[in-house]
């Protein structure tokens, strides 16, 4: 009875150890060579670990099953239902000396015998069960990629696609403004490549100053009109003289003092900067056009922004001059209405307009300081009396800042305003040349 008992243990747990085993497939074949013989030689079988779909862990291994005669028969484990990717990679090796053979193999679950031909699929396909589902992967799920994504650049307001980039006063990307054929200087502005932006200047090196060298003369004079002025070094005997302590210079003049008049045998120089005098307005740099368009229209009570032009950041420099235009219309005559203009965030025009009043126009310039802006702004109207203000703002302009033009109804009515139109123009400092 005992015995029986042990018996009946046995059977039971090789039963269970039968059911936890994944589900074979059995591929059973005869292979041949081109010549019509049967194919003798090794297969070897190998796999990457993957989960069966049964859920079954198959480890990495491999497998080496002789084939004699031609009979190939191999079970295998399901790859088709199985994690994307499984699947068999299998090489063959004669034993008549030819090359080596490799293909790949997909199983699918069957409980029918299959051959080679229903296994077997082209190199670097990836066969198995449709795309798993997933949540999305946070940024913060990844170790380091929060301080990666920091350090990267990000866009400014006047960031925009295919313009060449400039970075802003703020690290930020911007787009460049200018005309397509306009070249982009370091500082971020631009200019015409030639005839305008970027000065075209010849240099004169060592020069000697025309005049007596006598111990008496205090008067030379240089070929060129030296621009920049700062650009003129004047060297005696290898020493540099300085402007306005040692010698004055007009134009092409230059007129020593008495205690510093070369003397018989000095050797005078002079190194400078002059504009191309075959080209005399190549050292001018041209106005910009930054905005140009028109805008929307309200009835609204309370001030509602029509339009904008942003001035990108790193843009304007001491001594640049920004010129607004503007024009705003009114339809209807039932109530009157307030057109306003901003400079960042300091209201330079606020004007209240009578209901008879069909348009109002304005001219806003600022100048660029090296602590703020200076302004001044005229308006009329149609039947607006002229009138004209000056004032001084402080907005960072090194940063991008943004021109609001603004409009708002007295009352509530069919009546509206409309931003006809508006055009920004910056002129870049020059320096006479």
């Amino acid at each position: 009875m005992v015995r029986l008992k042990k018996l009946a243990i046995l059977v039971v747990a090789a039963a269970a150890a039968a059911a936890a085993q994944p589900a074979l497939t059995t591929i059973q074949d005869v292979l041949y060579r081109a010549d019509g013989s049967r194919y003798n030689g090794t297969v070897f079988i190998k796999w990457n670990s993957f989960q069966a779909g049964d859920t079954s862990n198959i480890a990495t291994a491999n497998l080496t099953l002789p084939v004699v005669n031609g009979v190939l028969k191999v079970r295998l484990v399901p790859t088709t239902t199985a994690t994307a990717g499984a699947q068999y990679n299998v090489t063959y090796d004669n034993t008549q000396g030819t090359a080596l053979f490799h293909e790949a193999w997909a199983v699918p679950p069957s409980n029918a015998t299959l051959r080679v031909r229903d296994v077997r699929i082209s190199t670097g396909s990836i066969v198995g069960p449709g795309t798993l589902s997933s949540s999305p992967i946070q940024i913060g799920d990844v170790v380091g990629l929060t301080n990666a994504l920091s350090l990267l650049p990000t866009e400014g307001v006047g960031y925009a696609p295919n313009r060449a980039a400039i970075i802003n006063a703020a690290g930020m990307l911007e787009g460049a403004v200018g005309n397509p054929a306009d070249c982009v200087r370091v500082d971020g502005s631009s200019g015409a490549c030639s005839g305008g932006g970027a000065p075209n200047y010849i240099y004169s090196d060592n020069e000697t100053p025309g005049g007596f060298v006598d111990g008496a003369n205090t008067s030379f004079t240089l070929l060129n009109i030296p621009s920049p002025v700062s650009s003129l070094y004047v060297y005696r005997n290898g020493l540099l003289q300085t402007s306005g302590i040692d010698y004055t210079q007009t134009g092409t003049s230059l007129t020593f003092f008495a205690g510093a008049t070369p003397q018989t045998g000095d050797m005078l120089t002079a190194t400078y900067r002059y504009a191309d005098p075959t080209n005399p307005f190549s050292s001018f740099t041209s106005p910009q056009v930054i905005c140009s368009s028109n805008g929307t229209s309200t009835s609204s009570t309370t001030a509602t922004t029509l339009g904008t032009c942003t001035i990108p950041g790193g843009l304007l420099r001491t001594g640049d001059r920004i010129d607004v235009r503007f024009q705003y219309a009114h339809s209807g005559t039932a109530t009157a209405f307030t057109p306003t203009v901003q400079w960042g965030g300091t209201t330079v025009l606020a004007r209240a307009a009578a209901a008879s009043d069909t348009a109002v126009v304005g001219q806003l310039a600022l100048g660029i300081n090296a602590s703020g802006q200076s302004y001044n702004v005229q308006s009329f109207g149609s039947s607006l009396p002229f009138a004209a203000s000056v004032g001084s703002a402080t907005e960072n302009s090194g940063i991008s800042l943004t021109i609001s033009f603004k409009g708002a109804m007295a009352a509530t009515t069919s009546d509206g305003i409309v931003l006809g139109n508006f055009t920004v123009t910056r002129y870049p400092a020059q320096s006479n040349p």
